[in-house]
């Protein structure tokens, strides 16, 4: 992952209903939801959901299908793993070892 992309993610995040949005499907994974059990468990009105989920897809961090007549969201796996090792690559100057309390702290929370 590049610097862009990743500055494209972070700013997808930056913003409470998309981030609880996000973890709300990272929850639901690997099923993910359809917009309307979104929108009934975040109280979040179709019509301003609809524009922070594409945000959130256009960014890369959820991906979506058309499922009938409804469309389910699901996160990219793919490139919340590219976005998590963006933050780590360079941790402990290269020496993964070293990096232990983080991964242990990822593994409680």
């Amino acid at each position: 992952m590049d610097q862009e992309q990743a500055i494209d993610n972070f700013s997808a995040l930056a913003q409470g209903t998309r981030l609880a949005i996000f973890r709300l499907l990272v929850r639901k994974e690997p099923l993910g939801l359809p917009v309307g059990e979104i929108s009934r468990q975040l109280d979040i009105v179709p019509s301003t959901l609809s524009g922070h989920l594409g945000i959130l897809r256009r960014s890369g961090l959820l991906k979506s299908t058309r499922r009938q007549r409804e469309i389910h969201y699901a996160v990219n796996l793919t490139a919340m793993g590219d976005l998590i090792g963006f933050l780590l690559e360079d941790c402990c100057d290269g020496q993964v070892e070293n990096c232990s309390e983080i991964i242990s702290r990822t593994k409680k929370d």
